[in-house]
């Protein structure tokens, strides 16, 4: 059984049964500990805290409804934007250190000047999964009562507002929008990861949707499924979702990664070895502020499928967007798109996507399925050994597409140096059957034989060809090497074949 199996498995059992730890009986709690609670003025003043930070070492600076003065006395900025972060359930009772983080970056030099407020909603979010869903809706009203007041008292627009909700906290500010009275609609809401459970399959008023602000964004990171329920939601539910790695599971989460944890963070590893693909969405979404000059693109494509095949990295007609901060701001209607790319484990997360197009002419009368790599030159680094996974075995004349990633900018790609790297066992069987088989006088070779090899990278849109280097010796073996170079002759034809 794979890892994220595992992860998947204990992360949807902590959300229906380690919530019982709390001492909570598993009976319905409209609103958690606030039962007893009967006015709205009340719940304002009860429920959910939100926090103004000034600065990156502030402590947030509590803003009341209708109490204008805490405005003037928090620092409230009405000319810049207004950014809200909602978390999400909580099964310990505490605001995660991520929260911190996310505020911290906010509010650096790296990001233009806006006003960062925090919704504290872990009174209502530590409660049993199912309570905290229930409350979820409470506190999507709470933030909408908070900026339906911003622009009643400061004249403060709707449309100058970015929610960013993690987890459930993405459900609350889809509540936050569908409550929201008048003509201006939330600027922008960005879902990290948003909730599964009790949601996947939903309506569109149950849940975040692209109805509920101008424009909404979604990063989806741990939509493993098992027993037909997954930590994060599956379906798209913004104007562009984004499927990093494919979005089920994420690079380095898997739990070799564990035991390395525990030394470093104790027993602390185990909640952070679970949640590590879940939380990634946030740290994605951290990166794209800490790395401006690093921004990670993601491509329109129908499946993951057909995305590791290097099938769609075409940025034509909107076909290729920022995934974070940055992104570009693009509500056409309400169908979503759906956008893929690949990440490395830790930060930095940016990668290059490169498609490569290979034509092979496979002489054996079996399909053929070597293992290969690809050693990349370009005019600023190399790349040693890149796998390839074709993900078939090679037959008669016909051409592959498959997608490699580089972690970093080689700059423009001069040459190709393609290896068969099979096993000692394979090129000592290839051995014994060259010399069995009688092949005349004539040396006759019944393997493989790489023709051109077609590149388009993802990030430059640039399409290039490479042919082998020696044409007098076009024959591979197994544990031999191929140089290929550019090659631009009848560029524009092979250009037009490859759209």
């Amino acid at each position: 059984m794979e890892s994220p199996l595992y992860v998947s498995v204990f992360l949807v059992l902590c959300i229906f049964i380690l919530s019982s730890a709390h001492g909570q009986s598993p009976g319905p709690e409209p609103f958690g500990r606030f039962q007893a609670v009967e006015t709205k003025e009340t719940l304002r003043e009860t429920a959910t805290k939100f926090l103004l930070f000034e600065n990156q070492m502030d402590k947030g600076c509590r803003i009341r409804l209708n109490h204008s003065d805490t405005l003037q006395q928090c620092g409230f900025n009405s000319s810049l934007p207004l950014v809200v972060i909602i978390h999400g359930w909580s099964f310990d009772g505490l605001l995660e250190s991520w929260i911190w983080q996310l505020v911290a970056t906010l509010k650096s030099p790296l990001v233009q000047p806006v006003n960062v407020v925090l919704a504290d909603w872990v009174i209502l979010a530590y409660h049993q999964y199912s309570v905290a869903v229930r409350n979820s809706r409470l506190v999507g009203q709470e933030v909408a009562d908070l900026l339906q007041w911003l622009e009643e008292s400061a004249q403060f627009s709707p449309s100058n507002v970015h929610l960013i909700g993690y987890s459930l906290g993405a459900h609350v500010s889809g509540f936050a929008g569908s409550y929201m009275r008048g003509k201006h609609k939330i600027g922008r809401i960005t879902a990290l990861d948003a909730a599964g459970p009790l949601f996947e399959g939903t309506s569109p008023s149950d849940r975040l949707s692209p109805d509920d602000a101008n424009f909404v964004d979604a990063i989806h990171t741990f939509t493993q499924e098992h027993m037909g329920l997954s930590v994060g939601i599956k379906q798209p539910i913004a104007h562009y979702d984004f499927y990093p790695n494919g979005g089920t599971f994420q690079p380095g989460c898997h739990f070799l990664e564990f035991y390395k944890d525990i030394a470093k963070h104790g027993l602390n590893a185990i909640t952070r070895t679970i949640k590590c693909a879940h939380v990634r969405s946030v740290y994605l979404f951290i990166d794209s502020l800490l790395h401006p000059s690093m921004q990670s693109m993601a491509y329109l494509c129908s499946d993951m499928d057909s995305f590791s095949r290097g099938l769609c990295l075409s940025c034509k007609k909107g076909r290729c967007n920022t995934l974070g901060y940055h992104v570009r701001q693009e509500p056409r209607g309400k169908k979503s798109k759906q956008l893929f790319l690949m990440t490395r484990a830790q930060s930095p997360f940016k990668v290059y996507h490169y498609q490569i197009k290979m034509q092979f002419i496979n002489q054996t009368e079996k399909p053929v399925e070597p293992a290969f790599t690809l050693s990349l030159l370009g005019t600023k680094e190399d790349m040693q050994k890149v796998p390839v996974t074709l993900g078939e075995g090679i037959t008669s004349n016909k051409t592959y597409s498959f997608l490699i990633t580089l972690d970093l900018d080689i700059g423009e790609l001069i040459m190709i140096k393609f290896k068969w790297e099979n096993s000692a066992v394979w090129a000592n069987l290839w051995n014994t059957v060259q010399i069995i088989i009688p092949w005349g006088r004539e040396p006759h070779f019944s393997g493989l034989v790489p023709k051109s090899i077609r590149v388009k990278a993802g990030e430059t849109q640039q399409r290039m060809t490479f042919c082998p280097e020696n044409m007098d010796n076009l024959q591979l073996h197994p544990t031999q090497e191929k140089t290929f170079v550019r090659c631009e002759v009848n560029s524009e034809n092979r250009k037009r074949k490859i759209r």
